[in-house]
């Protein structure tokens, strides 16, 4: 594997598509994009548990009959946005600008990888939980843990092909529970902590 591109064209070759997007018209687009956007807005604000569909409709300035019939619930909303975030995620990984996507060394993807993640885990930390913890073994079962898990094994294999990558990409993906990510905030630790801890594991396993 060529370590100036790392593992695009594998990801593209063999990730599944975190929520595979239908074709849908623009003002459609639009919509769904304005109600996502105020639902993470009154999410951030208030706590998931406590934003009323009709709030959600109110800040995007749509009807409650439109976000009922795109999303069904509360429940269908919050799952909406988690995956549009993820897909966000999952683009710059496949096909944006390095360190995050392809042409930069593997190890420093590694590394850029887990400060997005981490950012996004803060941003959503109530929605990565409802989602990780719905079901005994929930987090290890979605799609889109196995899709961070294969993009680390290709990282890892690159740079240390003498450690078992598909091991090493769970113990790098391990802190990135949400509940324990949750529990370390309630501590009082805060996120530039966190960073700092993951990357100091991450080097001790890849060093640079």
């Amino acid at each position: 594997m060529n370590d100036s591109t790392g593992p695009r064209s594998a990801l593209q070759r063999s990730l599944p598509v975190v929520g595979e997007p239908r074709p849908e018209r623009a003002d459609a687009r639009r919509n769904r994009l304005r109600v996502l956007e105020a639902a993470e807005r009154l999410f951030t604000e208030r706590g998931v548990k406590n934003v009323s569909l009709d709030a959600i409709a109110a800040e995007a300035g749509v009807g409650k009959g439109t976000v009922f019939r795109r999303f069904g619930d509360r429940a269908g909303l919050a799952v909406a946005l988690l995956d549009e975030r993820e897909q966000e995620l999952q683009a710059k990984i496949i096909s944006g600008p390095p360190p995050l996507g392809p042409g930069a060394p593997p190890v420093v993807r590694v590394m850029a990888f887990l400060d997005a993640y981490l950012d996004l885990l803060d941003r959503h930390v109530a929605l990565f939980m409802d989602s990780e913890n719905a079901s005994d073994g929930a987090r290890y079962r979605i799609g889109s843990y196995h899709l961070w898990h294969r993009h680390l094994s290709h990282l890892i294999e690159a740079a240390r092909p003498e450690l078992d990558a598909d091991y090493t990409a769970h113990v790098l993906l391990a802190p990135l529970a949400a509940d324990l990510h949750n529990a370390l905030r309630e501590q009082g630790y805060d996120l530039t902590r966190l960073k700092t801890g993951l990357q100091a594991v991450a080097t001790s396993l890849l060093p640079a």
